[in-house]
């Protein structure tokens, strides 16, 4: 990985918004994955990327401004989502923030149930922080068609910036690709202006092809991102399936001229995982997708050790994670 970065507060210029396209079944039917290929390739990667000292600092920072700080519990109460959402202002203690020489950084988004998003759009208020949140009978997916499409507007009129959608997975898996296309457009044309991302669920879709398939059909659809998880599932992402998911995206730009968005998430906990995802990124996408506006990390528990290995940098020493709380 080379050995600088773009300020995690720079704005690159935006990307024009992906148009909905004609379903290509033919190049759906084309898309094949090399299975022990991929796992060649990822296992080697954390050995074949590393940054130390400034620059492993300079990451981390920007990992941070790519983060949809989430809370999906049963208990979430309006006070957890008033200090997640002061935690997305203020990701990092401010005399660690004063040490990097960092101004202004916040989080990329703030991700919430349905239920809280009233809150967080008030939280939140006179930052550019959007609101996430999960729609469409989230975590399963499995209400009817008109519920789903119902519950992401009531969503967006709420004032959710982004709208984090679920497929049916039992379309990936009897290759019913014409009504995942249907599902997903019906699901992007409800979003109206809202951003839509595709949860694809990748650990119930049953290979690597599928996903890659379910990938692609998702973006002719009309996604402006393609997620791996709910975070919800017993295998949420993986770097297979990122690798996967990311050559899918380019694939789509070379043949379309549009950049689609990838967001991780699920089981990404630690600093040292995050630097290999954006390595991944670097490496097979470039630069430009290392901004919010095309990645994000589903997460909330990285920010914690993100902060506790800058704090490390820092001093020299470890700190308890209980001084990083989220809130």
């Amino acid at each position: 990985m080379e050995r600088n970065i773009e300020t995690a507060t720079a704005q690159p210029p935006s990307v024009p918004r992906l148009p909905v396209m004609p379903l290509d079944l033919d190049w759906v039917a084309s898309v094949q994955a090399n299975t022990s290929a991929i796992e060649r390739r990822c296992a080697t990667l954390p050995g074949r990327r590393s940054v130390k000292k400034e620059y492993q600092a300079a990451w981390l920072l920007k990992a941070i401004s790519l983060m949809d700080l989430t809370t999906l519990s049963g208990d979430d109460t309006q006070n957890r989502v008033r200090r997640l959402c002061a935690k997305a202002r203020q990701p990092v203690r401010a005399d660690l923030l004063a040490a990097l020489d960092m101004k202004g950084l916040t989080t990329g988004a703030i991700c919430v149930y349905h239920d809280m998003i009233e809150t967080a759009v008030d939280a939140l208020k006179g930052t550019d922080i959007p609101v996430a949140a999960v729609s469409t009978g989230f975590p399963a997916g499995l209400s009817p068609l008109h519920l789903r499409i119902a519950e992401i507007r009531e969503s967006v009129a709420a004032g959710a910036h982004e709208i984090d959608i679920v497929i049916s997975r039992r379309h990936v898996l009897s290759g019913n690709w014409q009504a995942l296309y249907y599902e997903m457009k019906a699901f992007r044309e409800a979003c109206g202006d809202a951003h839509v991302k595709a949860i694809l669920a990748t650990g119930e879709l049953g290979s690597l092809r599928n996903v890659a398939r379910a990938s692609l059909v998702c973006m002719m659809a009309g996604a402006d991102f393609i997620k791996t998880s709910t975070g919800k599932e017993s295998v949420n992402a993986t770097l297979p399936v990122s690798l996967v998911m990311i050559r899918a995206i380019r694939e789509f730009h070379e043949r379309t001229g549009y950049m689609v968005g990838y967001k991780p998430a699920g089981g990404i906990s630690k600093a040292k995982d995050a630097l290999v995802y954006l390595a991944l990124i670097k490496d097979e996408l470039g630069t430009r997708w290392l901004q919010p506006d095309l990645f994000r990390f589903g997460a909330s528990s990285l920010l914690g050790d993100i902060e506790r290995q800058l704090e490390h940098h820092i001093t020299g020493a470890y700190s308890a994670s209980y001084r990083h709380a989220m809130g």
